[in-house]
């Protein structure tokens, strides 16, 4: 990002929506944090479209105090900034304070205290809000004047040491996250990190480059995209090395011996990703009998039977990506496309914008920038049943998709033989990583697309009344987990509700049914009230109030208990019950 488009963000007059929520980010570091706190701002605007973002800085020249400061501000998330001069300020160049042999030890020594200081300051906000930590990125000053700059220094490689070890405490504790050194030297040069001139004249030492590339770290930890959902893959030379209907099954290659290696390791990658819960799928243009020949060969890495579906043809590969989209039940924009071929790739972007197209490399050292790219885009930092469980749920709608057409006492008939199970948990501490994670990345049936962090969600649910409601699904074809969250607040005689979402795989199951009775049930009210907005996503959501309603909603409305009953549909699930508080 530039600077001039940083600037243009954060000084445009964004309306906000009434239901806004606030989002308040302490951005703490011992220098003038400048441009790297315009572009934390204008990154955090994109990031939380639906939120007021305020930034809190501290005061010039003492970090430790800035998080002392932290105390006595209410705070979603904290992002600090930790760089040489925070250790000692003879180790920037705004101080005189002096360099030479005699130093060394001073400064190693009111390091390591200044370092514990600094532990205990933000273990502490980690209890209060989540923490991003940055260590120091740039060069050490040439403190020692007999030591020339090409050379590693005692001193050097123990101040480096104070703050690794420094790193690895922090990191122990589950709301700290630490900025991986590795990938800012990725995208930002050492060399071209510092800017002595701004140091010394504004006390901002960063160039406006690395501070982009600082700020853009930051803030995908502060508020981490949506992980992406599934790969869609092509055979050859992508997963593996050769073109099979030319060379035959027993040729194609991925091992180092063929000189294909960088195709097993792109399997390898397929692998762990499908056994995290990301789908994997095949589109090829090919004979369907070849490929199923290599599918069957024991050295293949990716096992097959983590693959769904397979589209193996001579068609266009982007209807093979349109029915991979229909079998998941997923957006285009949850979907990663990855080919060899250029043409193939603008075929399926021109047909599918929002799939994010990527080729596949044709050099073997680039194979390490494509692994780096899909780790990325689909890590998430916690693994739930849910993900587990992912694709045999696919494998399993078959029975569903196929227990009738479109006649309603067909899907009666088969909701009656299928043994469901609807276990809702309903109280303040229902609230899970499952639960954050679906209110989060959900679209199609989403009630008005508010997302919520984790710290912010929580204060939400300690205001009086407030609740959150999930349920899991399970029947004789097997469990899908978490499948539905409602956040909301009651009062005597009144419900409403804030938040409500359902994942793509519960559908057609009548479980938004279930849940409205669920919810009339137990709260016992004459209507619900629905903070309902229109997204440019939730066409299922809207097609379900509508059938309700008479009438596709346009914004906030009420749904009277009468009304409900007498256009529901026939229910069969089981249903249990737990209350946690």
């Amino acid at each position: 990002m530039r600077l001039s488009e940083a600037l243009t963000i954060v000084r445009t007059p964004v309306p906000t929506p009434a239901t806004a929520t606030p989002f308040s980010l302490a951005l703490m570091c011992g220098f003038t944090p400048l441009h790297l706190e315009t572009f934390v701002n204008a990154r955090l605007r994109i990031a939380l479209p639906r939120h007021e973002v305020t930034i809190h800085s501290g005061v010039y020249g003492d970090l430790a105090d800035n998080l002392e400061r932290t105390r006595r501000e209410s705070l979603d998330a904290a992002a600090i900034v930790v760089e040489w001069s925070d250790l000692d300020s003879r180790l920037g160049l705004r101080s005189l304070g002096g360099w030479g042999e005699s130093a060394v030890a001073d400064i190693l020594d009111g390091a390591a205290r200044r370092l514990t200081r600094l532990q205990h300051l933000i273990v502490e906000l980690s209890s209060r809000c989540g923490v991003v930590v940055s260590l120091p990125g740039l060069g050490l000053p040439p403190l020692q004047p007999t030591v020339p700059t090409f050379l590693a220094s005692s001193f050097a490689l123990r101040v480096r040491d104070l703050v690794s070890a420094f790193a690895v405490r922090l990191s122990g504790y589950d709301r700290i996250q630490i900025v991986n050194p590795e990938w800012i030297d990725r995208a930002s040069h050492p060399a071209d990190r510092f800017d002595a001139g701004s140091e010394l004249l504004s006390g901002f030492p960063y160039t406006i480059s690395h501070a982009s590339v600082l700020s853009e770290s930051l803030v995908r930890l502060i508020q981490r995209p949506p992980p992406k959902k599934g790969i869609i893959t092509d055979l050859d030379d992508t997963l593996w090395k050769g073109i099979v209907g030319e060379i035959g099954a027993a040729n194609v290659s991925w091992s180092l011996d063929g000189h294909a290696h960088m195709h097993g390791v792109y399997q390898a990658l397929l692998r762990s990703l499908a056994e995290m819960g990301v789908l994997i799928a095949v589109a090829s243009k090919n004979d369907a009998a070849v490929v199923d020949e290599v599918f069957r060969r024991p050295d293949l890495v990716l096992p097959i039977d983590r693959v769904f579906p397979v589209e193996v043809h001579w068609s266009a590969k982007s209807g093979s990506v349109d029915r991979v989209l229909q079998a998941w039940n997923v957006g285009a924009e949850s979907v990663v496309f990855v080919d060899d071929s250029p043409s193939e790739l603008a075929e399926v972007q021109a047909a599918h914008p929002a799939v994010e197209c990527i080729r596949f490399p044709r050099a073997p050292r680039d194979i390490d920038r494509l692994i780096a790219r899909l780790r990325d885009l689909f890590a998430k930092p916690l693994i739930t049943e849910e993900d587990r469980i992912r694709l045999d749920s696919l494998r399993r709608s078959g029975p569903i998709a196929s227990a009738g057409v479109t006649a309603a006492e067909d899907i009666s008939a088969f909701h009656q033989q299928a043994s469901s199970v609807l276990t809702f948990t309903t109280g303040k501490n229902a609230l899970d990583a499952r639960a954050l994670e679906l209110v989060n990345k959900t679209n199609q049936f989403n009630l008005n697309g508010q997302r919520y962090t984790d710290d912010g969600l929580r204060r939400r649910l300690g205001e009086t009344g407030a609740f959150l409601m999930k349920a899991s699904y399970a029947d004789k074809y097997g469990p899908l987990g978490v499948i539905t969250v409602v956040i909301g607040h009651a009062g005597p005689g009144t419900l409403t509700i804030d938040s409500w979402v359902m994942s793509c795989r519960a559908f057609s199951r009548r479980i938004e049914y279930a849940c409205l009775d669920h919810l009339f049930r137990r709260f016992d009210v004459a209507q619900i009230d629905f903070n309902f907005a229109v997204t440019d996503r939730n066409k299922p959501l809207r097609d379900f109030f509508a059938e309700l309603l008479s009438h596709e909603p346009a914004s906030a409305f009420s749904l009277p208990r009468q009304m409900f009953h007498d256009r529901s549909v026939p229910l069969f699930h089981t249903i249990e019950e737990n209350v946690v508080g």
